[in-house]
């Protein structure tokens, strides 16, 4: 599950594939999402770039 979750599948689809609620999923494999903040800044860096272009 750890390799779904950084290869950026849903978490709720991760979830539900494992069986467990999105909160237990997130509280059991927390530490495996390490360095996620710095690709979601990345995500809304390119949103807003786009939006800006748009």
């Amino acid at each position: 599950m750890s390799l779904w979750l950084n290869a950026g599948m849903d978490p709720a689809e991760v979830a539900r594939r494992a069986g467990h609620s999105v909160s237990v999923l997130l509280r059991v494999y927390a530490k495996c999402l390490d360095g996620e903040t710095a690709r979601a800044n990345r995500l809304v860096d390119d949103a807003l770039s786009r939006w800006r272009e748009g």
